[in-house]
């Protein structure tokens, strides 16, 4: 018997007994522990399955921001990516024409946001299929994932996010509020908050699985047990996504469409032509504004505009920190024009919140 046998069996093992258990407050534990073994059983099956030739697919980010196309063959992301960047991705009518991750550079409002194109995925890719897991995987340097579906095959967006769910991908979803502190010596675990309705017996039950067990535990949102296992096992991704409705050209009902979509999944969607490039412009719009990234201009001497890109929130030591650590230590603080201040070349302190837009001097700690 190989190993992936074996791992197939012991999870149907695991499968019966916890199907044979009645569920009742004496037995919370004893199922707490069967859910996380079936869910380590899961991961270790995805760990085994078949691999693409080769090493993997090689990401390096560059730019301000990162964005992954992602859909199925022949979704569009090449035609996409070429309009969006302004490439020369191969595209053609048919499947996998795109067999590895391909690079490009969009800019704009001055940002520099870089663009891949993954390979199209098929269901069930989080198990290796074509190639899947590596795709996939890839993704986890990446700020967005744009979603690019079909407007013939609305499902795809279904099977896309099982995919994701599968190698513990949570798109547009608030990473829920958990703080283990691990405690010298021998001290036992102690769960002082519980509010992810799950019993403090089965959330203990987790925790041992994965030997913890000296420490304080807080869960201050609502999960169910396969999400706090992918949190507790450091596995957990939470990144933001938007969906392109690609070949609206083709579907008359695509804005009724686009509005059933963005309901289902809470995301922002485009709809758009990649090969007639329909609201491309409204697409870029999006990517910036779900990147979370602002554009702050730098006035080293109170007139010379240089625009510079960060993280929306960021404060004006946040900003000397982006330029240089150095800067950071020397700054006391800053003279403000713009949204966030009260009047022009207002004096604001390292704490300052900025806004896009802003026009922004550093004051060294000796002006």
């Amino acid at each position: 018997m190989d190993k992936m046998d074996s791992l197939e069996e012991k999870l149907e093992e695991f499968k019966e007994s916890y199907s044979k258990t009645k569920y009742s407050k004496a037995t919370n534990k004893y199922l707490g522990i069967l859910r996380a073994k079936i869910a380590e059983v899961k991961r270790e099956i995805v760990e085994a399955g078949k691999r693409p030739k080769g090493s993997g697919f090689f990401v390096k980010k560059s730019g301000d921001a990162t964005v992954a196309l992602l859909g199925f063959p022949s979704a569009g992301k090449s035609s996409l990516l070429n309009l969006l960047a302004n490439t020369k991705s191969k595209t053609a009518s048919y499947a996998f024409t795109t067999t590895t991750i391909i690079p490009g550079m969009m800019v704009y409002n001055d940002a520099h946001i870089q663009v891949f194109d993954m390979p199209g995925i098929i269901e069930d890719a989080h198990k290796g299929i074509g190639g899947g897991r590596s795709v996939i995987s890839a993704l986890r340097v990446a700020d967005l994932i744009i979603f690019v579906i079909d407007a013939e095959n609305p499902r795809q967006m279904d099977l896309l996010m099982r995919e994701l769910n599968a190698l513990d991908i949570r798109v547009n979803k608030r990473r829920p509020g958990v703080s283990i502190v691990r405690l010298p010596g021998n001290a036992s675990t102690t769960v002082e908050l519980n509010r992810s309705g799950l019993p403090d017996e089965e959330v203990e039950a987790v925790l041992a699985e994965f030997r913890i067990n000296n420490a304080v535990v807080k869960i201050g949102d609502r999960m169910g047990v396969d999400e706090l296992i992918s949190i507790v096992a450091g596995k957990a991704l939470y990144m933001g996504g938007i969906i392109a409705l690609n070949k609206i050209d083709r579907v008359a009902r695509h804005e009724k469409l686009a509005k059933e979509l963005s309901q289902r999944w809470g995301m922002d969607v485009v709809p758009i032509s990649a090969t007639k490039g329909t609201n491309i412009k409204r697409l870029r719009e999006a990517v910036y504004k779900n990147l979370g990234i602002m554009k702050v201009y730098l006035s080293p001497d109170g007139k010379e505009m240089n625009p510079i890109i960060l993280r929306t929130g960021t404060t004006v030591s946040g900003a000397a920190r982006r330029l240089h650590t150095e800067l950071m230590d020397v700054m006391k603080a800053g003279y403000v024009t713009g949204p966030s201040a009260k009047f022009e070349r207002q004096r604001v302190g390292a704490a300052h919140v900025l806004k896009e837009g802003d026009k922004l001097t550093f004051i060294r700690g000796d002006a």
